[in-house]
């Protein structure tokens, strides 16, 4: 199974990178030195003030509180017959590595996407459709926070991601409205918005209601992944069932960091 095992270990890895959306927009950590969780430190502003000269500067006491994420385990395996590897006119390796590297990166995806229902500060409330504004709503609730653009971003349901797409380009009518316009017309997708890079993703639970969803306008540090052990694909060989049984797993945690640095998107797609 050497070879096959490689083949299945490569794409897996790729796929589950690849295929995540959400943890490369959020602060991530490696558990290690034993234990499964890590205890983040949460840090308050510090402001400064004027000092007169020759006068002792009194103390400012930095006493941060902290969120600890603890880690868990998903997996999913898989038993591959000698029979199917050998009569299967496609590469079994590669697809079976794409489906547990998808399997393990979309269930990353959600247990972040999970964490923006969380967020205190909420727009929308489920009855209306987003907005090209709404967005420019999340963005000024961050910046008034002081956090950077650069390391914000916008992450939607395709369905409400319809509902800011008509928006912006007019319901789809006036072609040379804008540049942003043009290129949600032309590609499909918004691309940047207020400064935020704005994603869409399907792994994301519907709240109940058709059409219903919770997305998610956040700083980098608002929530974060905690990784103890990254994909790891091990096989088993059954004799008496002259197959293979193949097993994907990893270990992690995820969590809110800081609450102020996100907002809520709580917004009804037009169409079902």
């Amino acid at each position: 199974l050497s070879e096959l095992y490689t083949e299945i270990v490569a794409e897996a890895q790729f796929v589950a990178t690849e295929q995540s959306i959400m943890r490369n927009l959020v602060r991530n950590y490696q558990i290690t030195g034993g234990g499964k969780a890590v205890e983040v430190p949460i840090y308050s502003a510090i402001s400064a003030a004027a000092v007169a000269e020759a006068t002792d500067l009194s103390n400012t006491a930095v006493d941060p509180s902290s969120a600890t994420i603890t880690a868990s385990e998903v997996g999913v395996m898989t038993t591959l017959t000698d029979l199917a590897r050998n009569s299967a006119p496609r590469n079994v390796a590669a697809d079976i590595g794409r489906l547990f590297g998808e399997g393990i990166a979309k269930k990353q995806d959600q247990d972040l996407i999970a964490l923006f229902d969380g967020f205190s500060t909420t727009l929308g409330d489920g009855t209306t459709a987003i907005s090209a504004a709404s967005v420019f709503n999340a963005l000024s609730t961050l910046r008034a926070n002081s956090l950077p653009i650069n390391e914000c971003a916008v992450v939607l349901h395709p369905k409400i991601a319809y509902d800011l797409k008509a928006n912006l380009t007019n319901t789809f009518a006036n072609a040379n409205a804008n540049d942003l316009a043009n290129e949600a017309l032309r590609q499909g997708f918004v691309g940047r918005l207020a400064g935020m890079p704005v994603f869409e993703t399907a792994n994301m639970a519907n709240t109940g209601t058709a059409g219903d969803y919770k997305g998610g306008a956040f700083h980098r540090d608002a929530i974060a992944l905690a990784e103890m052990q990254g994909l790891k694909v091990e096989t088993q060989r059954d004799a008496s069932l002259r197959a293979d049984e193949i097993v994907a797993t990893s270990v992690y945690g995820v969590g809110e960091i800081h609450d102020s640095y996100g907002v809520e998107m709580h917004f009804d797609s037009s169409i079902q």
